[in-house]
């Protein structure tokens, strides 16, 4: 039996395991920087596999290391984030969440899930491949600053430094049993855009006396889109959206402060420098303008991920070889972010995406919504070509 062949059975004999896994964490997720007791659970799978690991980075993180032969030849790094999200569960499933108001919305215990199977077939593999794999149970994906960068602060990344990293993300775009490969810039960095208006408020129906701050934040609002729609070079993908606008007047009030929140996504850092500087001259600007003023406050978020061309490659071939081409697709740029982008940025990385979607069992559901599940059926599929993406990348990628 060849090393592929291996891989592939040992996939399917974790696979219900794996699903036990994923379930158990579907119903017990948890916010960022609170994952205790999804870290324990992480630590006792660890402990009855003998997989060596250190606990507590970044408060609930957990960094290991499997060893193959020859061990310092080459080092790879897998990564699985841990939160959850503040949204509640609408699924009628046996796993559904248990903690009100809290659900894995966006698959993390899915990444969890299979990085646990990945680990497990690699140590029983260890002697079959060269080199050794670094693992990283991260905190805190959903929430600024992001896990990533408070891990790679406290040194997740040296002793031993990988010579590059591996990332895998669900997606219901795409049907369980395939996954997707983008090379060079694929998902944006993400600001966040804070205004506060600060005008005169008082009766709707005196407007002469007052410093209007609902129309001054409305201006604002509207003469920010030129940024994008006429500032921006059209080769360059740029989002500036505002979800928030809060003017807690009445129908013949109008409020003395209107606070605004919204988005700023884009894929170049000297861009991205320049949106910020426009974004506070044209918001201060109208608001002196009309007799206001305007605190604006960025929240500086992301970088943009960067899939490091060669080794993306490989991954994708890997791939093609474990699955057939069939299954394998390439990916389009996407506008969401990712704080996997923190490691691109120290060393080569590659995030991929793992086919979630069953439409036959209506499994169908976008990220970050109520009702979003992952078909079990993907499970074995994510297991098996992470194992497969390193084993690859520690004997071809030398």
């Amino acid at each position: 039996m060849d090393l592929k062949e291996k891989v592939l059975k040992l996939s399917d004999k974790m696979h219900s395991e794996v699903v036990e896994i994923r379930n158990w964490l579907h119903q017990h997720p948890e916010l960022a920087f609170k994952e205790n007791a999804t870290a324990d659970y992480i630590c006792q799978f660890l402990d009855k596999q003998g997989i060596d690991y250190t606990k507590g980075i970044a408060k609930t993180g957990i960094v290991g290391m499997i060893r193959g032969n020859n061990p310092n030849t080459k080092i790879i790094a897998l990564r699985a984030d841990m939160d959850a999200l503040e949204i509640d569960e609408e699924n009628d499933v046996s796993y559904k969440s248990c903690h009100s108001g809290i659900m894995h919305a966006c698959g993390h215990d899915v990444h969890m899930a299979s990085l646990m199977g990945t680990l497990s077939i690699l140590n029983q593999l260890k002697g079959e491949f060269e080199g050794s794999i670094k693992f990283i149970f991260q905190p805190s994906e959903e929430k600024y600053p992001g896990g990533a960068s408070v891990m790679i602060k406290e040194g997740v990344l040296e002793n031993p430094k990988p010579n590059s990293i591996f990332g895998q993300h669900v997606y219901p775009e795409l049907e369980a049993g395939k996954v997707g490969f983008r090379k060079g810039k694929y998902m944006a960095s993400t600001d966040e855009i804070y205004l506060d208006i600060h005008g005169k408020g008082g009766h709707g129906g005196l407007p002469h006396k007052i410093v209007d701050t609902v129309l001054i934040a409305s201006h604002i609002i509207v003469a920010l889109q030129q940024i994008s729609s006429r500032q921006a070079n059209p080769n360059m993908p740029t989002v500036l959206s505002f979800g928030r606008f809060i003017a807690n007047g009445q129908t013949n009030v109008i409020p003395n402060h209107v606070h605004i929140e919204g988005t700023m996504r884009t894929f170049d850092e000297e861009w991205r420098k320049t949106m910020h500087k426009e974004i506070k001259k044209i918001a201060s600007g109208i608001a002196q303008s009309m007799g206001a003023k305007c605190k604006v406050g960025i929240g500086h978020g992301y970088p943009f991920v960067k899939n490091d061309e060669a080794l993306t490659e490989r991954a994708k071939q890997a791939a093609i070889e474990l699955l057939g081409e069939d299954r394998v697709v390439d990916l389009d740029m996407r506008m969401t972010g990712e704080d996997f982008s923190f490691y691109t940025q120290e060393m080569p990385g590659c995030f991929y995406r793992l086919g979630t979607a069953n439409k036959n069992k209506g499994i169908v559901s976008n990220l970050h919504t109520s009702t979003f599940d992952a078909d079990s059926d993907s499970f074995k599929t994510g297991t098996a070509l992470m194992v497969w993406i390193a084993i690859n990348e520690l004997q071809k990628g030398l």
